[in-house]
């Protein structure tokens, strides 16, 4: 697996955009543009969520998906020359507040918290209303 550091979290304002990044390093680091990288974000008091996802399905070529509440307003993307997975982050709502967790897996079906063996430490978001 990968370790994996965020950034790129703070406090905004309702409406306002953030961008994390994730970048990834450790000895299977060559071979981390075909994991699965996915986003969740842990509210205080909530169980961690599902926030973005994004799968190998080919040379260059990846397939991504989106909680319902985020639909339409973050991006996920990666840089593989960085090794660095990004989470785009617009029209912020207070109820987006939480921190915002990247995680990996050589799996293809990783999907759910239990199945990425690799994490970072989290960033903390926070959206005023």
């Amino acid at each position: 697996q990968v370790q994996l550091v965020e950034s790129g979290g703070g406090l905004v304002q309702a409406g306002d955009s953030l961008r994390l990044s994730c970048v990834a390093s450790g000895r299977a680091v060559s071979t981390v543009s075909t994991y699965t990288m996915a986003w969740f974000r842990q509210a205080p008091g909530k169980e961690r969520e599902f926030v973005a996802i994004i799968r190998w399905i080919g040379t260059n070529a990846y397939i991504a998906d989106y909680a319902d509440s985020v639909k339409g307003r973050f991006t996920i993307s990666r840089d593989n020359t960085k090794n660095t997975m990004y989470l785009q982050m617009n029209s912020l709502k207070p109820e987006d507040t939480a921190i915002y967790y990247c995680a990996a897996d050589r799996l293809r079906g990783a999907l759910g918290p239990a199945d990425f063996r690799s994490w970072g430490q989290g960033t903390q978001v926070t959206v005023s209303s």
